[in-house]
């Protein structure tokens, strides 16, 4: 019987579906929680780079359950997003729509892989059931403040019961503000004023600010969604702009979001992305006053974390959204709008955008010298006091200003890092430097010790419809909160998902009012602010649903609360979280902070979400470019680029993958059919073709070198793919995609199936085995089980395919020898593993089964004798076990005390290590 993996593969998918193979249901056994990152349902499907976390995880999942575990290996789709919406805008379908076909061919695309995804807990953060809950923490969230003292969040009752009673005296919070009252005059505040305060102590909150704002897209961003001063979706620039936003109030965690990395199991990259974003320094904050030629007096804070360098300053940078910019800049205020006008994000533009205040602030150190204050974005500012100190003698940055507005460059460290230039702290090293000007400061009450953070509060407005509305109404502009027993608040049918006028789409909705006597959602036009007030338009961003997804997934048929506490306490916490390293930053401070908030009020019992980390590398392909001359219609063959042509610019275009030949030629036929515009183009050929270059990058959907998993598994069958995804190397490690080595994966499962056939008949001996085979079997258990745990699965298919060659030398088809192998071999191909598992008389499924456990009697230990030569000359033999890696052996025999003794006075030029054989140190 032949293998045929399509037949296999289609009997066994549908087994596991009729049978509900992978439902998971709390019980007595140890919990194993498995999760991939949130999947967004692209209108394009899977690409083979997205399916290696999948099967990764898959491949775990299904060893954890023949390890006895309960495994949770759930699924669901983010589902709310800007894609949809633009999809939407371009095509008038409704994001519902395309979200759940994009959904059914992404379900179609993963049961074809064989996933072992237990789809009765799926969910969508686009369901009213699921986002009803979202809306229900962020109320939450608007209902809770942040005590310092106890780190953390409280009910805002709390609060509003200690200002009757002492005023905000004794309260250490999380503000925007700083004023100081006791209990009479809060008392003494009108309703909106007490508003106002409570706003500014809220975990969310209403504030204006500086936002990521993208005209085209008519909607504001999050950092993560911005590549080089450009929308990541669609390439628009993208302009800061001040607009009153929803915020969340995340910089609060700073601290304890740090702290918690020490808990999460992940690599040392990841950790630092995670500690660049919350920014952690200590340093000084300065208060100096501002130079001015009217009477008003102005301080200005700087923070540093280096006060060594204060004798390098030479000028100061405020932020166009500083409270003193307009203030200090009045002689220059038209410069000044003009030049919030040109306020880019980008950061790394080569223009230098910036204007002088005409005012300045004297050194605190040198009497009479003046520092000038300018406003730019240039520079990179203090997120808390939206300045920054100018050292352009020890700053890239600050030079390249200094040099475009003639400011002095002055150099304060020499090579050896000690301090120059300044009669007050020469020839001190930077430790002592920096002791030295902290306590003057501190001692002269120009400055104070202080510990900072990058972190920003998160903007949590989006003037986009595809999202979920946030349950906040207006009375008479204070926010007020929907009743929690009337969520969800139901995003509402428009027809035009355009943003109108700079504003949100859901200002079309007809009915978006909310009638606070009745407690029900009512038509716009009967809004009187006495009795119906309006609905707050912007939506949440996609992050607010996938901050807690993982939570849902304990409990997802749950529809009187969120959680089950029993649930929650079986499954506490993620135990293993597979996904791309794009999303360790925004992502996961997002979710940690959600986290640590329910905790904060009771709801989970767990510090932090995650217990380990897995970042899979990218699976690369090869691209294909061609060139085009700017400014003509004429394209060039890629050869010609630097010779006869080299005068022209060109513009980079890349081709799908299909209109190139196998000598990267292009089809020029097909090119000028599949993009019309370019059909009267000129091409101008080298050698009577036209080449295209050729690019291994990250697969993208705009680079057109995506690999569609389904004509793969068509072609070659799941086990293949699952396989061959796994084999291609270290699974934290980017790779190239070669379907060309796909056949010796193809190849090594026909061997494999062919140790339980004899011409073509399904043959296996119940003899029993010999020694040699039981060592076979037990060693590699052994192995494969330690390359599993660690999650290195590449090797783990090394070592079955070399068991599968040993036993096809030794015609072994014995039951005692091949079982187990199945068992083996199972999380990896698991349609092959089941097909042959039923033909040896199985009546369960092989995920039902206990993985094989070796046995130390059939593992003998080989020694292998090295002889350590020096020079080509022996000098002593050493035994190493023949597993013991290269690296370790090299190792021992460079500190070995005799190698140590035949190197005394000479010198180490090399190593030559010839495995299994001998050891060659040459020296001088």
């Amino acid at each position: 019987m032949e293998y045929n993996f399509r037949e296999i593969e289609k009997r066994w998918q549908i087994y596991w579906k009729k049978h509900n193979i992978f439902h998971t249901k709390e019980n007595k056994k140890r919990k194993y929680y498995i999760l991939n990152m949130f999947p967004y349902p692209s209108g394009t499907g899977l690409h083979v780079g997205h399916c290696l976390g999948y099967i990764a995880s898959d491949v775990y999942a299904r060893y954890k359950r023949a390890k006895r575990y309960n495994v949770l290996n759930p699924i669901g789709f983010d589902s709310f997003g800007l894609p949809a919406e633009q999809y939407a805008i371009q095509t008038g379908k409704h994001p519902y729509d395309t979200t759940l076909e994009n959904s059914r061919i992404y379900k179609k695309q993963i049961n074809k892989i064989g996933l072992s995804f237990d789809w009765d807990r799926e969910l969508y953060t686009s369901n009213p059931n699921y986002y009803r809950w979202t809306q229900w923490m962020f109320i939450q969230i608007f209902n809770s403040w942040y005590d310092k003292n106890s780190e953390q969040a409280k009910p805002i009752s709390i609060l509003i019961k200690e200002f009757n009673k002492n005023g905000n005296n004794f309260v250490k919070a999380n503000t925007t503000s700083n004023y100081k009252f006791d209990s009479k005059t809060w008392k003494q505040f009108s309703f909106y004023k007490k508003e106002s305060v409570l706003l500014d102590y809220r975990l969310a909150f209403l504030c204006k600010n500086t936002v990521n704002w993208c005209p085209d897209l008519g909607t504001v961003l999050a950092n993560d969604e911005i590549k080089n001063g450009k929308s990541e979706r669609g390439g628009y620039p993208v302009y800061q702009k001040k607009m009153l936003q929803w915020h969340i109030r995340i910089s609060a965690y700073a601290e304890r979001l740090i702290k918690g990395l020490n808990f999460i199991k992940c690599s040392q990259s990841l950790k630092k992305l995670q500690y660049n974003w919350i920014g952690k320094s200590t340093g000084i904050s300065i208060l100096l006053k501002v130079i001015t030629p009217v009477e008003e007096i102005h301080q200005i804070e700087l923070f540093t974390s280096h006060p060594e360098m204060i004798f390098g300053m030479t000028f100061i940078i405020l932020s166009p959204n500083h409270p003193l910019a307009v203030k200090i800049s009045l002689p220059y205020k038209n410069g000044l709008t003009s030049f919030s006008k040109e306020f880019s994000i980008n950061e790394n533009t080569k223009n230098i955008y910036g204007i002088f205040t005409g005012n300045y602030v004297f050194h605190p150190f040198i009497r009479k010298k003046r520092i000038p204050i300018y406003i730019s974005n240039f520079i990179s500012l203090n997120q808390k006091t939206q300045s920054v100190i100018g050292i352009p003698g020890h700053e890239e940055k600050s030079k390249k200003f200094a040099k475009k507005f003639g400011i002095e460059i002055i150099k304060i460290l020499d090579f050896n890092k000690k301090c120059i230039n300044s009669n007050f702290l020469n020839g001190l090293n930077r430790k002592q430097a920096k002791e030295k000007i902290i306590k003057i400061l501190v001692k002269n009450k120009i400055g104070s010790l202080k510990t900072n953070y990058k972190i920003r509060d998160a903007i949590f407005s989006r003037q986009r419809y595809w999202g979920e509305p946030i349950p906040i109404y207006f009375k008479n502009k204070i926010p007020k909160t929907i009743p929690v027993d009337k969520l969800p608040l139901i995003l509402p049918e428009i027809d035009n998902f355009h943003p109108k006028d700079g504003k949100p789409p859901l200002v079309r909705a007809k009915n978006w009012a909310w009638d606070e006597k009745n407690m029900k959602i009512v038509p716009n036009i009967l809004i009187d602010h006495k009795n119906v007030f309006p609905i707050e338009t912007s939506t949440m961003p996609s992050w607010a649903g996938s901050s807690w997804y993982y939570l849902r997934y304990m409990d997802v048929h749950n529809n009187q609360f969120f959680i089950d506490k029993k649930k929650e306490n079986y499954w506490k916490n993620v135990d293993l979280y597979i996904g791309g390293s794009e999303h360790s930053t925004g992502h996961l401070i997002y979710a940690r902070f959600w986290h640590k908030f329910l905790l904060d009020r009771g709801w989970i019992t767990t510090e932090e979400p995650f217990k380990k980390i897995l970042n899979q590398g990218m699976i690369l392909s090869y691209s294909a470019i061609i060139i085009k001359v700017i400014g003509e219609n004429i394209f060039l063959s890629y050869g010609l680029k630097n010779k006869k042509h080299a005068y022209f610019s060109f513009q980079e275009i890349y081709v799908d993958l299909s209109l190139i030949k196998e000598n990267n030629e292009l089809n020029i036929h097909k090119f000028k059919k599949c993009r019309p515009e370019f059909y009267s183009s000129v091409f101008i050929l080298e050698r009577g073709a036209f080449f295209c270059k050729r690019k291994l990058e990250k697969m993208s959907k705009s680079k057109y070198n995506v690999i569609n998993p389904d004509d793969i598994y068509d072609k070659y069958g799941s086990d293949t793919f699952r396989l061959y995804e796994m084999f291609l190397g270290p699974i934290n490690q980017s790779k190239p995609w070669d379907e060309k080595k796909i056949n010796g994966i193809k190849n090594f499962l026909i061997k494999f199936w062919c140790l339980f056939h004899k011409n073509k008949t399904f043959q296996v001996s119940e003899t029993n085995p010999t020694f040699q085979e039981l060592e076979i079997l037990h060693s590699s258990i052994k192995k494969i089980q330690n390359k599993i745990k660690s999650f290195s699965w590449n090797t783990s298919i090394s070592l079955l395919m070399i068991m599968t060659n040993q036993l096809t030398i030794l015609k072994c088809n014995k039951r005692k020898i091949l079982e187990p192998l199945v068992q083996l071999i199972a999380p990896f191909a698991p349609h092959i593993s089941e097909e042959l598992w039923y033909k040896l008389g199985k009546k369960k499924s092989v995920l039902f089964y206990d993985f094989p456990v070796f046995n130390p009697k059939y593992i003998v230990k080989k020694e292998i004798t090295y002889p350590i030569m020096f020079n080509g000359k022996l000098k002593f033999l050493e035994k190493f076990d023949s597993s013991t890696p290269i690296e370790k052996i090299k190792n021992k025999i460079l500190n070995h005390p005799k190698t140590k003794f035949f190197l005394k006075e000479k010198t180490l030029q090399k190593l030559i290590l010839i495995p299994k054989k001998i050891i060659n140190i040459l020296i001088k």
